[in-house]
């Protein structure tokens, strides 16, 4: 009788144990890039294991409240951004810096491709020491990979502004739409899939 009770004594334990555990919220941090078109950025870190959520915006410049038009006028001070929330334990910032260089060309000043502008540029928004650190060691690191020098900015994140809602999830809505999904976006994915820098489905 007492191994029996000893038993379910250990058995309620443990599944008290279990419950707490699944009650646990999952630890999320949250990082932001420039790199280009919101757009481009946004479809590729969407398809990383371990990203929970990934959001276009403007960050980086001094007007309120921007819009998608004053912000292409390239006189707001913003970049187009996208905001990423990850889970640390599935996917280490680290891992999330090689695909940033590997994602687009930082040696380029206020330009990607065929876009112009300072709201164009390369940029790495970090939200405290620790990521900052990690951003200039990934930059050092990264070097190497490039013959021009990387002109990356890395910079505190003060505000962030979403975006209007027609430019969330842009590529996954309008892949077959938008000749501009279908000339540059495309391939580039298709290149980081083939690298297995990415992955075939995508966060929501």
């Amino acid at each position: 009788m007492k191994a029996l009770l000893h038993s379910l004594t250990f058995l309620v334990i443990a599944m008290t144990s279990f419950a707490a555990d699944q009650s646990q919220p999952t630890k999320k941090t949250r990082i932001t890039f420039g790199g280009g078109c919101f757009w481009c950025i946004e479809a590729v870190f969407q398809r990383i294991n371990g990203v929970v959520s990934v959001s276009s915006g403007y960050a980086g410049g001094a007007v309120e409240n921007p819009t998608y038009k004053q912000v292409c006028a390239g006189d707001t001070g913003h970049a187009e951004v996208v905001q990423i929330e990850f889970d640390p334990a599935r996917i280490p910032l680290g891992k999330l810096l090689e695909l940033f260089w590997a994602a687009h060309d930082p040696t380029t000043l206020n330009r990607q491709g065929a876009d112009r502008g300072t709201q164009y540029r390369s940029v790495i928004f970090y939200e405290n020491e620790e990521q900052k650190l990690a951003a200039e060691k990934s930059k050092s690191d990264a070097q190497k990979d490039f013959t021009d020098p990387i002109v990356t900015e890395i910079a505190p994140l003060k505000v962030y502004y979403k975006a209007e809602e027609y430019h969330q999830n842009y590529y996954n809505l309008n892949a077959s739409k938008n000749g501009y999904c279908a000339m540059v976006i495309t391939p580039k994915l298709q290149k980081l899939l083939q690298k297995g820098l990415i992955e075939q489905t995508t966060t929501k």
